[in-house]
């Protein structure tokens, strides 16, 4: 049997949480080690967990407690999960930039980003990552990641993708516990942005929360699905929409999430493909679980030799696209894994 990938999750607020709570359901993976703003915890047999899920053990206090850990034990890690907070929106690639150039680390990295511009600043990253033996997988969570890879597939049954359609339901029954999370939504509604923020505190979100009723409606979100599917050759990025519905005080979903992709076929006629995700799966679920995934096959792929910075996409069914032949919009990139 394969020996269990050995995983650090950076970030142990909900979704870091989340991720330490599924790897011991999942006999490929073996949690080693977190890191957060207040320290790090690393054991190289595997961290055990309390039943409220907190860390049984506490952490080293460190304030640049990600750097620190890989310096320290970054030869006893596999693959790391970014379960970072995108605020500001510099923060991501600045993170794996200096772990590039200061740890030297070799090994895989997976996030869920969701912003656009954030997973644009990474591809500056690629020949840097290359050269540090580093495979990083982007936008490999819920969206992007699990729904996009379903639109990229869907897609084939087209000869032209007309539009992409996800629209999400979240439920969360303490938005506390997802404070970063929450705060890239408002992000996204109309009179916010990223300067604002930023600046708001916790009591200053809550409170617009309690106007708004706990729900958060969004719409034509800037959201990375966008550059993915681009990326990806399935269509050109105005042509994917994202938005939802998110229930910060009740866990159950508001609405359902669903997946459409409209597309005219070979024979001249316009339909569409609609997925539909179980109300059951928990954001959690639908994050981490195939965040694990994408981990697992960018693990095999390292062990190939393969280096550099790729999508969730990316390891999908490539998409033909006459439009972008025909008009020359398909966009161009160096081949980001290196052997």
């Amino acid at each position: 049997m394969q020996q269990a990938v050995r995983v650090a999750v950076f970030g142990f607020g909900g979704l870091g949480k989340g991720m330490a709570r599924l790897i011991p359901q999942r006999p490929d993976f073996r949690l080693v080690a977190v890191a957060d703003s207040q320290g790090f915890a690393f054991n190289a047999n595997g961290l055990e967990l309390t039943e409220e899920f907190s860390l049984n053990q506490p952490l080293h206090a460190d304030s640049d407690s990600m750097i620190s850990l890989l310096k320290a034990h970054g030869q006893e890690i596999d693959a790391v999960f970014m379960a970072l907070p995108n605020l500001p929106v510099e923060f991501f690639a600045e993170t794996v930039k200096r772990i590039a150039d200061e740890t030297g680390f070799e090994g895989v990295f997976v996030d869920a980003l969701k912003r656009t511009e954030a997973v644009e600043r990474l591809f500056a990253l690629n020949e840097q990552l290359q050269e540090r033996k580093i495979l990083y997988i982007t936008g490999a969570g819920a969206t992007p990641g699990f729904l996009t890879t379903i639109a990229a597939v869907a897609a084939h049954s087209f000869v032209e993708v007309l539009d992409v359609n996800i629209h999400f339901g979240v439920g969360i029954g303490n938005w506390e516990a997802y404070k970063a999370t929450v705060r890239e939504d408002f992000i996204h509604l109309e009179g916010f942005d990223a300067k604002r923020v930023a600046c708001m505190s916790d009591e200053e979100i809550a409170q617009e929360l309690d106007v708004r009723g706990g729900l958060l409606k969004l719409v034509d979100m800037e959201h990375a699905d966008d550059i993915i599917l681009e990326l990806a050759g399935v269509c050109p990025r105005d042509r994917v929409r994202v938005g939802g519905l998110v229930d910060t005080r009740n866990a159950k979903k508001p609405v359902s999430t669903t997946v459409t992709v409209t597309g005219r076929t070979a024979s001249g006629s316009v339909g569409s493909h609609q997925f539909v995700v179980s109300d059951e799966a928990t954001m959690v679920d639908n994050v981490c679980g195939p965040a694990l995934g994408f981990m697992l096959r960018g693990t095999e792929l390292y062990g190939r030799g393969f280096y550099g910075l790729i999508t969730s996409a990316d390891i999908m069914p490539r998409f033909s696209s006459q439009v972008f032949a025909q008009t020359q919009e398909v966009p161009v990139r160096e081949a980001a894994l290196t052997v």
